[in-house]
């Protein structure tokens, strides 16, 4: 009679002692339903770490692609500077007032023949 009740009107006919265990169940399922939605914001949350990661990683690359460049180029002005240094290694280096002198002498000329040539353009 009961069980012809509970299928008649789809209820659940509880005692005391079956009543705990069901009301356990029932905490145990939405428990589970709000981890499984909770996991699924993790998932999203992880997501989104990822494509900011990757982004990270393609800045890192780029920076070591632009170092990369410089020390190539600080390795050929290295070369450039040995170059010279080779083809001046037989000139007779000048020192003390000499030196200052003739160079002021050299930039005064230089200066010189910059002003001369804005003047013109004016």
């Amino acid at each position: 009679m009961a069980s012809d009740m509970q299928t008649k009107h789809r209820v659940m006919i509880q005692g005391p002692t079956t009543l705990a265990a069901l009301l356990s169940s029932l905490q145990m399922g939405f428990r589970t339903l709000a981890i499984e939605k909770r996991s699924s914001e993790v998932w999203q949350v992880l997501g989104a770490a990822k494509a900011e990661f990757t982004k990270y990683g393609q800045v890192w690359e780029k920076l070591g692609k632009q170092l990369d460049t410089a020390r190539r180029t600080v390795d050929e002005a290295g070369k450039r500077t040995r170059a010279v240094t080779r083809k001046l290694r037989d000139v007779e280096m000048l020192e003390g007032p000499e030196a200052s002198d003739l160079i002021d002498l050299v930039l005064g000329e230089d200066e010189d023949q910059e002003l001369g040539s804005s003047v013109a353009a004016e």
